[in-house]
């Protein structure tokens, strides 16, 4: 511990972080410098200069990611489709690489011995941050508390908080561990972890309306996408960062976005969460709509396979290594033609298409029609399905020359 006198902080101001700060200096003896990554934590963000100073540390960075974040991480896994398990869309592991890479970065600029954060030992943040650090700096060290205090719970937490006169954002009775930035905000721990228990989204939700309370009439939207990235809404072009924000808005204003699972984390065991993600669900779905007219049927089935692997790279936290570039890669090249409009219509909760359009549509009304049509002869699926039949065909031959020896 005595050769590491300058320690940068992954700082969020949330109970963890907020009570590293002093333990780091009173195990360690070192210089603590808080760097806080604005990935869109909104009015959580300002009110940590003060804080992390009168916490202990000797200054605070805050970077604002937010286009770098939407720009580098959430449109490159749109574009894949990424979903992990089907149900997750990634919010807080695309978000860790991003402000681990800038932790080495405040790191180096400060000349610092060593970097921390307060991701628990069960966790799958921990693995994100640490393969990130690896990736930039292997030789910085890593100081992970949860892996060596002898603080085991949130509720021990809030006591060393407590004592030490930090204010933190959390309570007893109000125990969640919350995790917000532009793309979602999550809710974990508390009653949640008795995956039994329906959540109170009345007292849980932040960014969402229960659909009991969303308007009585639908709410359209009409996004245009230009190779797989989303840049004009209702025919206003915006910047990525007000493109996500307004969808966010419109859409959690309609109940939109909320997911309850119980996922497969890294460390081998499950946990249960809550998941905000209202602009992000129009998004994904507005996507596949579009490319479900522009992608050939071997390259969409293809992708699909994609998708599930560049999920689980962003989920375990390798978004910094050869496979997921090269899967992007790939991405990229499918989403030449991926340009279009899409509608999409938001009603109590539900997200569904209401017209898609491209100028490199592969669907033909002319050939697809159940009228009359010039383009297509019918007759030519005959031979068709003798020819990818004739496989069966040959089965049941042998089945049956063999049934009768």
């Amino acid at each position: 511990m005595s050769d590491i006198k300058k320690v940068v902080l992954a700082y969020s101001g949330g109970l963890d972080t907020s009570i590293i700060i002093p333990w780091l200096k009173e195990n360690y003896g070192c210089e603590v410098i808080a760097m806080c990554a604005d990935v869109g934590q909104g009015d959580e963000i300002e009110p940590l200069r003060e804080k992390a100073v009168k916490s202990g540390a000797s200054k605070i960075y805050i970077r604002d990611l937010k286009k770098e974040f939407v720009t580098d991480f959430v449109f490159p896994t749109i574009k894949a489709r990424a979903v992990y398990e089907g149900r997750y869309l990634l919010g807080t592991s695309f978000a860790r690489p991003l402000i681990a890479k800038h932790l080495v970065m405040v790191a180096e600029e400060e000349g610092a011995d060593a970097v921390a954060h307060g991701c628990t030992g069960k966790g799958n943040d921990q693995v994100r941050f640490e393969l990130t650090v690896k990736r930039f700096n292997p030789d910085l060290k890593i100081i992970a508390p949860w892996r060596l205090w002898d603080i085991r719970s949130r509720e021990d937490a809030i006591d060393y908080a407590k004592a030490r006169g930090i204010p933190v954002p959390v309570t007893k009775e109000d125990n969640y561990s919350r995790d917000r930035n532009l793309w979602h905000l999550s809710h974990e721990g508390s009653d949640l972890e008795n995956p039994a228990n329906e959540p109170d989204y009345e007292r849980l939700l932040k960014l969402t309306v229960t659909p009991e309370n969303a308007p009585d009439e639908p709410t359209y939207v009409e996004i245009e996408f230009e190779r797989g990235v989303p840049i004009r809404v209702d025919g206003k072009e915006l910047d990525p960062v007000s493109l996500l924000s307004y969808l966010n808005d419109v859409a959690g204003n309609n109940g939109v976005g909320v997911a309850d699972l119980v996922e497969n984390r890294l460390v081998g065991m499950k946990s249960r969460g809550v998941y905000e993600t209202p602009g992000g669900t129009v998004l994904y779905a507005a996507h596949r709509e579009l490319e479900s007219i522009c992608l050939d049927r071997d390259t969409y089935h293809f992708k699909e396979l994609v998708a599930l692997r560049f999920a689980e790279l962003v989920y375990y936290g390798q978004w910094y290594t050869p496979l997921r570039e090269a899967l992007s890669a790939f991405v990229d090249s499918t989403q030449r033609f991926v340009t279009g409009k899409v509608r999409m219509k938001l009603y109590k909760g539900n997200c569904t298409p209401a017209g898609v359009e491209s100028p490199y549509s592969l669907y033909s009304e002319e050939i697809a029609t159940f009228g009359a049509d010039e383009v297509y002869n019918q007759k030519d699926a005959e031979g068709f399905i003798n020819l990818f039949g004739l496989p069966l065909k040959v089965q049941a031959l042998m089945e049956r020359r063999t049934a009768k020896k």
